[in-house]
């Protein structure tokens, strides 16, 4: 199945004390690398966020605009990146939250997901707890920058918020795996989760 993958690595981390969450580390990788992992077989792959140190080649990225604008102007961001690639667009897009340690786990079942519903907008990732996940899920990229692109037009996509771009969506949901959508917002989620700082 051909998709094309948007990384969000761009919040301010303000309940962390303002470490980025994309450095933390779990089980040897930061939380980016196993983001970046998550997404293997995308063939289009943009991170969202600070200019990250090294990056393996062929990965795009960029920053929303203006920095810290929130995930709905950074999916923007992302899907406008992959639009100046040159290459084309996949039909899918998965969209992940680099703060999910575990969430290589929920790619294949989205994607399957997707494959099985094929006039869908998009699937969203369920949590165990019954949360829908916008920042763990596959949309149709036709579909997504039709809104993202309508909200920009409009000026409304700083601080938007995600539910609210995605309303005029026919999205499903499908339920993932136990711990993938799993986020780390503050040091008691990152102890939990077995996520601790970089020691470099």
């Amino acid at each position: 199945m051909e998709f094309d993958a948007v990384i969000l690595a761009g919040g301010r981390s303000s309940r962390l004390g303002g470490v980025p969450k994309s450095g933390l580390v779990y089980d040897g990788a930061t939380l980016l690398e196993r983001a970046l992992a998550a997404a293997h077989g995308a063939g289009s792959l943009v991170v969202v966020g600070p200019r990250p140190d090294k990056l393996p080649p062929g990965v795009l990225t960029v920053r929303e605009d203006p920095p810290f604008a929130g995930p709905a102007a950074a999916i923007a961001a992302g899907l406008a990146e992959l639009g100046r690639s040159g290459k084309p667009r996949a039909p899918w897009v998965l969209v992940l939250a680099c703060d999910m340690p575990h969430a290589a786990t929920a790619v294949g079942p989205l994607l399957d997901a997707v494959q099985g519903h094929p006039g869908t907008d998009g699937v969203l990732g369920l949590s165990a707890d019954g949360r829908k996940q916008p920042l763990l899920a596959v949309y149709a990229t036709d579909a997504l920058r039709r809104v993202t692109a309508a909200r920009a037009a409009e000026g409304t996509l700083t601080n938007a918020p995600v539910f609210g771009l995605l309303a005029s969506l026919d999205l499903l949901t499908a339920a993932v795996p136990e711990h993938a959508a799993d986020d780390v917002d503050t040091w008691d989620d990152a102890a939990a989760l077995g996520v601790h700082g970089n020691p470099s």
